[in-house]
């Protein structure tokens, strides 16, 4: 992996000196991960994911395939199944579409799903009622070790991300997640991208360490 250059920059008034380095930002579309039960549920016993495109992360995709989610209120037809299985089914929407499904998520880690609220999933071959597993992800930075070396942060440290989109806005409390398995990019959800007039794809960031 080519090692990235590091550049400083002060900010009037502030006589400190603050790292700063390009993120990809990229935009995370409401979308589930399904466990293989669930799936095999839904599209019955043995099928397998039919994959759509590759993601900026290594191994995972977009697949062709997607289900309906239904809340107390209302339902979002055409959500996106992203691969490979997981261990535990987990669903991310926007704040926008949880109020519009009549729920009501935390904004969450990935894979911390203790005390989240359900809703169904209605696939082909058949449906399944989650207990829990819908959250607002919480907007986060995947980084390999290497480069959060340089930016002396670790794993679960929280940066400040300026953008560069037509809104500009700096996004602050944002997660990192380190792992030898990841490349540099931010994924934020669509509402935050809408209130940052990020719209597509060649987007940057700029992370910000005090």
């Amino acid at each position: 992996m080519p090692r990235r250059s590091l550049c400083f920059a002060s900010f009037a008034p502030r006589n400190d000196i603050r790292y700063i380095m390009k993120v990809p930002i990229e935009i995370s579309a409401r979308h589930v991960h399904l466990s293989k039960p669930d799936l095999d549920k839904l599209f019955g016993v043995g099928f397998e994911l039919k994959k759509y495109k590759d993601l900026s992360q290594p191994g995972q995709f977009a697949a062709e395939e997607t289900v309906k989610l239904v809340g107390p209120r209302g339902e979002v037809d055409g959500v996106r199944i992203l691969g490979p299985c997981r261990k535990e089914t987990q669903v991310e929407v926007s704040e926008t579409e949880a109020r519009a499904l009549g729920v009501n998520p935390p904004v969450r880690d990935s894979g911390n799903l203790d005390g989240t609220p359900g809703a169904k999933l209605v696939g082909p071959k058949g449906e399944v009622i989650l207990k829990q597993g819908v959250i607002l992800a919480l907007r986060h930075i995947h980084i390999d070790p290497e480069t959060a070396a340089e930016l002396k942060i670790k794993n679960y440290d929280r940066v400040k991300v300026d953008t560069s989109g037509m809104r500009d806005l700096l996004f602050e409390n944002v997660l990192v997640r380190v792992s030898p398995d990841f490349r540099l990019t931010m994924h934020i959800d669509t509402d935050e991208a809408n209130a940052a007039g990020i719209d597509g794809e060649n987007h940057e960031g700029e992370i910000i360490i005090p």
